[in-house]
């Protein structure tokens, strides 16, 4: 039997505080009927022996402190899964099927008896296996350079102004296993505003590849507990899809920013003490409850791949959002506010990039021999060409040998056509390896000391 407040001891912002008079559970859900008969959701966000504090879904505006209800429903959030009844629809934060221009509800919802909590379980690290299967997203750095694994978490740090809304359409269209075992996108967008969100379900359908989509969307207009809630939604969807029905699932989190804000927010209506930049101390736990979900397991066929998309606030890296993600995730992908405004797409700062998962799942039986010695050598002489380009600013050109001028001209030859990608080329991973071999083809052979001689009698173009 639920428990009914009838007084509210006070509302600020988003949040309910009641006077603690019974045991209640964290994260437990509410219903909330103000006195025009209108009822609306909230969650239990913290309490204590004196005080619940309630963080309501929707807007708290016309609620009153002396004639709203309050039910206790003894239950978490859940969302509603099928899997006959999701592919290829949108759904809001809290997974209802929903219009994108009107944001009404949709009459049709999932048809399913199948409700899952939202927050899972956590993944014991004894049932992981290790990731050792790639995901080819079409796009040459990603396959190249820093190879997507299934299992593996890869965030994109972007900053404002920088096409990462374009490089992550272009990730969902394209993305794809190299098996013919089913593969699933989730595209899960927090806190976007509504030009974004329907330039994404555009480039989806224009695609032809949106039967293999859910979307999940977020507005910026929405409440802020609904951006704490969608990627969560998100990821319950594909812990599903990938351990109950064997399909390997690739989810993308845009922007993982909002979700911070939205949770700095929330900790300071608690009034919490606040940590690094007004973040609260949990930021770390916080963000690694979301990309921890990630993985294969052992006796599972399915696995969970995850590409959290953040802007980093001021372009700065060591801001406590990309700080604290880079040490959850297993590499990171960096985009470059000087190739950009030298119109390169995608504008990767490819020294500034890892993926630590690549070097145990490329090769012979997954990419092709040479992928590892290819990828090592280009990173490696990029760099020495980003030398020879100060050297140059110095010296100028008469004062170069003749290996830094080679280096300047893979330097120029990688970023134009390595680098350099149409948003809807999609290149597969002989079309990469082969621009790869022809941008090294400004290097001597005795310039190429990072592959071994076979590939360069097999592969080099004189």
């Amino acid at each position: 039997m639920s428990v009914i407040y009838r007084n509210i001891q006070e509302i600020v912002g988003p949040l309910i505080f009641l006077t603690n008079e019974h045991d209640v559970q964290y994260g437990e859900i509410v219903k909330i009927e103000s006195e025009d008969g209108k009822t609306r959701s909230g969650q239990v966000v913290k309490m204590n022996e004196k005080v619940i504090v309630i963080e309501v879904f929707e807007t708290t505006k016309g609620l009153s402190r002396e004639n709203s209800k309050i039910f206790f429903t003894e239950d978490t959030f859940k969302v509603r899964i099928s899997e006959n009844d999701m592919f290829g629809r949108t759904f809001n934060s809290l997974g209802r099927p929903f219009n994108i221009y009107t944001k009404k509800i949709l009459s049709t919802d999932v048809i399913s008896d199948l409700e899952l909590d939202i927050y899972g379980a956590p993944i014991n690290p004894y049932s992981r296996e290790y990731p050792s299967e790639v995901i080819q997203t079409g796009i040459s750095v990603i396959d190249g350079l820093f190879t997507l694994i299934r299992g593996q978490k890869l965030p994109i740090f972007s900053a404002q102004g920088l096409p990462h809304n374009k490089l992550a359409a272009q990730i969902v269209t394209q993305a794809k296993v190299l098996t013919e075992e089913s593969f699933l996108i989730i595209f899960c967008g927090i806190g976007i505003i509504e030009d974004e969100a329907i330039n994404f379900l555009k480039a989806f359908r224009e695609s032809g590849n949106i039967q293999n989509i859910i979307s999940f969307i977020n507005f910026a207009s929405d409440p802020i507990m609904e951006r704490l809630i969608i990627p969560r939604v998100a990821l319950t969807t594909a812990e599903y899809f990938a351990f109950e029905k064997e399909m390997h699932v690739l989810v993308v989190l845009i922007d993982m920013t909002n979700y911070a804000e939205a949770l700095r927010e929330l900790s300071s209506a608690k009034e919490e003490i606040p940590s690094r930049k007004g973040y609260p101390g949990y930021l770390y736990s916080d963000l690694a409850s979301i990309y921890e979900r990630t993985g294969k397991l052992k006796g599972k066929k399915g696995s969970i791949t995850q590409i959290p998309i953040l802007t980093m606030p001021n372009d700065d890296i060591s801001h406590p959002i990309p700080d604290t993600t880079g040490y959850i995730t297993e590499g990171q992908l960096v985009l470059n506010r000087d190739l950009n405004n030298k119109g390169i797409y995608p504008p990767f700062e490819v020294l500034a990039s890892i993926s630590r998962l690549m070097k145990d799942a490329i090769g012979k039986n997954t990419t092709r021999e040479d992928h590892a010695d290819l990828s090592s050598q280009i990173l490696a002489s990029y760099s020495d060409a980003l030398e020879a380009r100060d050297i140059l600013s110095v010296v100028g050109e008469d004062g170069l040998n003749y290996d830094q001028k080679a280096l300047l001209d893979f330097g120029d030859d990688f970023e134009k056509k390595f680098l350099n990608q149409g948003t809807s080329e999609n290149r597969n991973f002989n079309d990469t390896f082969s621009i790869a071999w022809e941008v090294l083809s400004n290097l001597s052979r005795n310039q190429l000391f990072r592959i071994h001689q076979e590939f360069i009698e097999n592969y080099y173009i004189p």
